[in-house]
Parts: structure tokens; sequence; C-alpha cells
């Protein structure tokens, strides 16, 4: 049961990362397509920086979107 969960979180961070790789979208574009919330979309964002996505928070005039700039080496 914990590796099912641990699976499919580790799906949802490479999800997130395939959206932000090719486009920007804001968090709730993004708790959309994964199926969360806006709150476990920022912890996502969070831990894959943690991680050393260098993902930035770009201003728009619709509000803030997310962009990946590097993978981690």
């Amino acid at each position: 049961m914990h590796y099912e969960r641990s699976r499919k979180i580790e799906e949802r961070f490479q999800k997130t990362i395939a959206l932000i790789q090719d486009r920007r979208l804001n968090a709730g574009q993004l708790a959309l397509e994964l199926g969360v919330s806006n709150p476990t979309v920022h912890r996502i964002i969070n831990e894959l920086k943690r991680r050393g996505y260098s993902i930035r928070s770009v201003h728009e005039e619709h509000g803030w979107s997310y962009e990946l700039n590097k993978k981690p080496n």
C-alpha cells in the first residue's frame, strides 16, 4: 500500500515536470491537469525545487505561472 502511494506521488512529480517543460501553467491549471488541490501543487513545486529543478514563477497579465528553466544535473 505504501509503495503504491509513493509511486503515484512520483508519477505526479514527473507529470508536473512534463507539463511545465514546454509551457507556462499557473497553479490552478496544474491542479486541474494533475487532479489535485492548489496547495498540493505548491507542495509539488517546492519538492521539485528541493530536488534541484530550476522552476521559476513568472508574473503574467492574469497572475503567476510556473516555468521549468532546466533539469538538475
